[in-house]
């Protein structure tokens, strides 16, 4: 029962019970059940006690979804834990002195310490500074090696003596407290078998093969707690997608997992590449991305049923580009597709208020991922400033309260993402500020306008907008990639080909979050992304924009009956139809509602809203 369902490449990892065990596990392979099935067997085949066995996972969440597979499987004793619980559970069981206090988040602390800066560097978010202090300590780098360890790859998010100066005086403070953070739960955990050879072989006795999911993101740091966990033991089984690295500014590499067979020439290397998640199209597309992306070479085949080809194309601008993401997830919508089930993706958390606002006007609800614009730290900083004040200068009112949060017009390189997406909502509040002002309307009024566009959405469900860091994992039916241009995929800050690599690979997440729809867009007005020629797409619709036919008789009778029909409903035109749906169906001219309704954008409620005018619009053709 144990070995059901699984394809031949699966069930040979599961059969394969001892040993070091090497799985390259493709986008939507069934990796999880893989790994749980092999654990399992291994259980029930007698290679290894449940107790014996410890699986790594990256999150509580994922060690969580393990425990709950294995269970189910039969093999409930098998400990399932993130690195740094293993590691706390080791230093409470193992060590000769107990951990000190484990710091929850080291934003507060370092929020303080922020705070002494000087100038603007004082309003660079913690969550900055602290994934800086985790990029050194994921490489065992510590403050006296910080300086001389930064290459020119690598830009901190303050000035390099003042991120010292940071990172001197959070390991000061932590160490004065008697207080410990993540990072230290594995720094101290490596010691501990370094130096107290009691505690390793008492370890070693109990644990004898060890299974980890997500390799590709494993640090030194883990690497380090790993080999030290092995000794010179080799029943080790690792998963992963060097594909799918994206948390490079962690420390994450996907080196060990692709230094696998050099370290074990006898490893049993398995590759996943039946994707059970996507259609053949969204696949297709997705390959043609894989010569650039190096690494160990997975090609992934399509068990779906073929479905439609994804869409790619230009428009004008970002007004025209976020009008259509809102009018195809209405017509998904009405065909079937559950709001919940589509997401657009981005690459910094700023970019979701180019769509809540349209989503907004639409009535289509959505959910932030990440915070929505108004409850992320720029806006509640700005607003907070401009209170109930009754200055009429809005533009100058609100450009004063951003600078007072440090609101930059120039952006140096070396931001943090965090500070990037703060700075961006700076910029668009600045922005909608000068949009707003007429000088008559009042820095109140102002905030209550921005509430009225964006504060009532962003909670419960509905659509998801979110980053592709935040995507990995998930998966939905229809996604949307928008803002496909140089500068925002890859982003400026993206310079080295390391740096681009991984920006590549984060584009690789994204095509394979679809199952059956995908969208790639972009403005015409900028550079379109260099991913865009990798995978073949720029030249497959043009590098330029999509030129309405206005020429085309049927097409201007179309666009006036549509002009007509939002006028007398109250709507924007593009939520009659879209300018794409209607060139379509000027193209194909349609002769009956069946023929209608097989065009894109034409789903069931518009063609039982629309569909007679539609087709007496086309058959009363010049």
């Amino acid at each position: 029962m144990v070995l059901d369902g699984l394809n031949p490449e699966q069930r040979r990892a599961a059969e394969t019970l001892t040993g070091p065990v090497c799985i390259l596990a493709g986008a939507g392979s069934g990796k999880t059940t893989t790994i749980t099935r092999r654990i399992a067997n291994q259980v029930g085949q007698g290679a290894f006690e449940p107790g014996a066995i410890l699986a790594v996972a990256f999150t509580d969440k994922a060690a969580g979804e393990l425990r709950s597979r294995l269970e189910a499987l039969g093999a409930g004793g098998v400990p399932a834990r993130t690195f740094h619980s293993a590691a706390l559970a080791q230093l409470h069981a193992l060590a000769a002195e107990p951990p000190g206090e484990l710091l929850p988040s080291k934003a507060l602390l370092l929020r303080q310490i922020g705070n002494t800066l000087p100038g603007a560097y004082r309003f660079r978010p913690a969550g900055d500074l602290a994934t800086e202090i985790e990029w050194a300590k994921n490489r065992r780098i510590t403050p006296e090696r910080y300086v001389d360890s930064l290459d020119d790859g690598h830009d901190p998010p303050v000035p390099a003596d003042l991120m010292l100066r940071v990172f001197r005086e959070y390991e000061r403070r932590k160490q004065a407290r008697n207080l410990i953070d993540f990072e230290d739960l594995l720094g101290l955990a490596i010691r501990m078998y370094e130096e107290d050879g009691r505690a390793l072989a008492r370890f070693q006795a109990r644990y004898r093969a060890f299974t980890v999911d997500e390799y590709q993101d494993v640090n030194l740091l883990q690497q380090t707690l790993l080999e030290r966990w092995l000794g010179d033991r080799d029943d080790l089984c690792v998963v992963g997608d060097d594909y799918q690295s994206i948390y490079g500014f962690t420390g994450a590499t996907p080196a060990y997992l692709l230094a696998v067979q050099a370290r074990f020439p006898h490893a049993v290397e398995i590759r996943l590449e039946e994707n059970y998640r996507s259609t053949p199209e969204v696949l297709a597309l997705a390959n043609r991305l894989v010569p650039e992306l190096g690494g160990a070479p997975k090609v992934l085949r399509a068990t779906r049923p073929p479905g439609l080809e994804p869409v790619v194309r230009p428009f004008p601008g970002p007004e025209e580009e976020a009008a259509f993401v809102v009018e195809r997830i209405r017509a998904l919508h009405a065909e079937g597709v559950p709001y919940e089930e589509t997401a657009v993706l981005y690459r910094v958390n700023s970019r979701s208020e180019d769509f809540e606002a349209p989503l907004a006007v639409a009535g289509i609800p959505f959910q932030v991922r990440g915070g929505a614009f108004l409850r992320r730290q720029a806006a509640r900083g700005v607003v907070r400033l401009i209170g109930r004040s009754a200055e009429t200068d809005v533009a100058a009112g609100v450009r004063r309260a951003a600078e007072a949060q440090g609101f930059l017009d120039v952006l140096p390189d070396g931001l943090g993402d965090q500070e990037l997406t703060r700075q961006g909502d700076l910029a668009r509040l600045v922005a909608l500020a000068a949009e707003f002002d007429d000088g008559e309307r009042s820095l109140t009024e102002f905030a209550a306008d921005l509430e009225r566009r964006f504060g009532a959405h962003g909670e419960g469900r509905g659509v998801h907008l979110l980053t592709y860091h935040r995507a990995k994992g998930l998966e939905f039916e229809a996604v949307f990639l928008p803002l496909l241009q140089e500068g925002e995929l890859p982003i400026r800050q993206a310079k080295t080909p390391e740096a681009l690599a991984e920006e590549r690979r984060l584009f690789y997440v994204g095509l394979t979050r679809a199952k059956r729809h995908v969208f790639l867009t972009w403005s015409a007005a900028r550079k379109p992304s260099r991913f865009l020629e990798e995978i073949g797409a720029r030249s497959s619709v043009g590098a330029g924009p999509v030129r309405p036919l206005n020429d085309d008789p049927i097409l201007a009778a179309l666009k006036a009956w549509r002009r007509e029909r939002a006028k007398a409903d109250g709507v924007p035109a593009f939520v009659v139809f879209h300018d794409r749906t209607l060139e379509e169906i000027a193209g194909r001219l349609p002769g009956n509602l069946g023929e209608l309704a097989g065009i894109s954008g034409v789903g069931p409620a518009k063609l039982e809203r629309y569909g007679d005018a539609v087709l007496e619009a086309v058959r009363c053709r010049p």
